[in-house]
C-alpha cells in the first residue's frame, strides 16, 4: 500500500532519475526501490514506478514488497487476472503476509464484490498485528454497503489506533448523521473532547449537529471553542455565520463570513450568505451586489443564480427573474426546484406555453406537489386546452382524491367544454367542502367566476338548508 504522500524519500528518487538520464545502472537496496516506487505513486506518475519496479525486481528478484508494489499496480490498471497470478505465486511461499489479503480485497472492491473484500480484509486482520489500515478499508467497503453501523464501528477502532486520524473522525460522524443518531454523535464527540478538549475540527462538528438540532446556542458556543483552538479555521467561521443568521444576528453573521474572506481567498459561497443577510437585514442594493459578487466569483454555483431570481421576483421584476432562473436551469436542468421557480415566473410573464413546458419538466423529474397539479391545469385550461387540462387533473386527484382546489378547477374547464351538468357536480362539491378555496377561480378564471351561471349557483347552495 502506498506511503504517506507527505513522505519524502529524497535522496534515491533523485539517485533513481539521475540513472535514468544516462545508460548507468546504478544498485539499490531493496528498502529503497520501496520509498521510490511509493513516490511516484503517491504522485500519480505510474509509468515510472512502473520502470522502478522492473529494475527493482532485476536486482531483487525474491522481495515480496516489490511483487506486492507490482500488483498493486496491475489492480491500478484493472489487469486484475495478472494481479491475482501474481499474488496466487506469492501466496503459495507466504501464507501469513496481509498484504497479499489486503490487495485481493482491493480486486473485490473494484469490482463491486465489497462482501468478497470484507471477508478478504478480515483474514488479513486475523494475521496482521498492524491492523489501523485494515480497520479503516474495512470501514470504506461497510460504506460501500451502505451497512453504517459496521462502518462507524470499524472507523472508532481507527481512532483507537490514533486519535488524530481526522479522516476517521470525520467518517464516524457521516455515519452517525446518515442513521439519524445526532445524540449518538453527540455523545462521541463530548467523550472525544473530553481526551482532546483542543481538537478544533471535534468542535466544529459538535457544533454542526448542534444546529441540526437547533441547538442555536449550544451550536454557537462549540463553533466558539473552534475557533479558539485555531483562529484560522474558515469552517468555523462559516458554520458559526450560519448559527447566527438563525438567530437574527445577522451583523454578526457578515462579520464571520467576511472574516473568512480575509483568512483565504474570497469564496462564491461567503458571498452568497453576505448577500442573503444583507437582503434580511433589507439593504437591497448590497444584498444585489453580493449576489452578483457569488456569479462572478464562480458562475457555475447554480445557487447564485437562484439567489438573484429570487431577490428579482420579490422586486417583481420577472423579466430579469426568467434570465437567471434559465442560468440556473443550464448549471443543473435535472433540479425539480429551478422548473418551479421558472414555471412561475411564466406565468406571471403570461407565457402560458412556456409555462406549461415548465410544469411538464417538473412532473418528468418527479415533482408531485399539489400546487404543481392546480398551476398545470390553470395554465392549460388558460391556454384553451380543456382536454389537456382534464388529463391534468385526473393525475393530480390520484395523489390527492378529496382535494377542493383540483375540483375548482374541473369545474372552471367542463364550463369551458359546454359540460354544465358536470361542471355543476363539481363546484357544488368544492363549494360545500372548501367555500374561501372559490379564490382560485377568481384568480385564475375570472370568466368563469364572475358568470351568472357560476353566481346562481353559489346563491343556490348558500340558501340551500343546511
Amino acid at each position: 500500500m502506498a506511503l504517506d504522500p507527505n513522505d519524502q524519500p529524497g535522496r534515491p528518487v533523485a539517485k533513481f532519475e539521475s540513472m535514468l538520464k544516462t545508460d548507468d545502472v546504478y544498485f539499490f537496496d531493496a528498502d529503497d526501490f520501496e520509498d521510490i516506487i511509493h513516490h511516484y505513486l503517491n504522485h500519480g506518475k505510474i509509468s515510472l514506478a512502473k520502470k522502478a519496479i522492473k529494475i527493482g525486481l532485476t536486482q531483487h528478484t525474491a522481495s515480496v514488497e516489490l511483487k506486492l508494489l507490482y500488483a498493486e499496480v496491475l489492480i491500478f490498471e484493472n489487469k486484475f487476472d495478472m494481479a491475482e497470478r501474481l499474488l496466487d505465486a506469492l501466496q503459495e511461499i507466504h501464507k501469513s503476509q496481509e498484504e497479499i489479503y489486503i490487495q485481493r480485497a482491493s480486486i473485490f472492491s473494484k469490482k463491486d464484490d465489497h462482501a468478497a473484500a470484507i471477508h478478504m480484509l478480515e483474514q488479513a486482520l486475523a494475521i496482521t498485528s498492524e491492523c489501523y489500515d485494515v480497520y479503516s478499508l474495512l470501514g470504506m467497503e461497510y460504506l460501500f454497503l451502505d451497512d453504517y453501523q459496521n462502518a462507524k464501528a470499524n472507523f472508532m477502532k481507527c481512532l483507537s489506533f490514533d486519535e488524530h486520524d481526522y479522516a476517521s473522525l470525520y467518517n464516524v460522524i457521516y455515519c452517525f448523521e446518515f442513521l439519524e443518531d445526532y445524540d449518538g454523535a453527540i455523545q462521541y464527540l463530548n467523550a472525544y473532547l473530553d481526551r482532546n478538549p483542543y481538537c478544533q475540527v471535534a468542535w466544529h462538528q459538535l457544533g454542526k449537529q448542534f444546529f441540526i438540532k437547533e441547538m442555536y446556542t449550544d451550536a454557537l458556543g462549540a463553533f466558539d471553542f473552534a475557533i479558539i483552538a485555531d483562529d484560522s479555521f474558515i469552517g468555523a467561521y462559516f458554520e458559526k455565520g450560519k448559527v447566527l443568521e438563525k438567530l437574527g444576528r445577522y451583523e454578526e453573521a457578515i462579520e464571520n463570513y467576511e472574516t473568512t474572506i480575509k483568512i483565504e481567498d474570497p469564496t462564491s459561497h461567503a458571498y452568497l450568505r453576505i448577500g442573503k443577510c444583507y437582503e434580511k437585514l433589507k439593504n437591497t442594493e448590497l444584498a444585489k451586489f453580493y449576489y452578483y459578487q457569488t456569479i462572478h466569483e464562480d458562475p457555475l454555483l447554480d445557487k447564485g443564480w437562484v439567489a438573484i431570481t429570487d431577490f428579482y421576483v420579490s422586486k417583481k421584476n420577472f423579466d430579469k427573474a426568467l434570465s437567471y432562473i434559465n442560468k440556473a436551469i443550464n448549471i443543473d436542468g435535472d433540479n425539480p426546484g429551478y422548473w418551479k421557480k421558472c414555471a412561475f415566473i411564466h406565468m406571471e410573464l403570461g407565457n402560458l406555453v412556456e409555462a406549461d413546458y415548465a410544469f411538464k419538466k417538473l412532473v418528468e423529474l418527479g415533482n408531485y406537489e399539489l400546487d404543481t397539479w392546480v398551476y398545470w391545469a390553470c395554465v392549460v385550461g388558460k391556454n384553451m386546452e380543456a382536454e389537456v387540462a382534464l388529463e391534468i387533473l385526473k393525475q393530480g386527484k390520484e395523489f390527492y382524491p378529496e382535494n377542493s382546489l383540483l375540483d375548482y378547477i374541473f369545474a372552471a374547464v367542463h364550463l369551458q367544454r359546454r359540460d354544465k351538468t358536470t361542471a355543476r357536480e363539481y363546484l357544488i362539491r368544492a363549494y360545500s367542502n372548501k367555500p374561501k378555496e372559490i379564490e382560485v377561480l377568481k384568480l385564475n378564471f375570472p370568466n368563469c367566476y364572475y358568470s351568472n351561471w357560476t353566481q346562481n349557483i353559489l346563491s343556490e347552495i348558500k340558501k340551500a338548508p343546511e
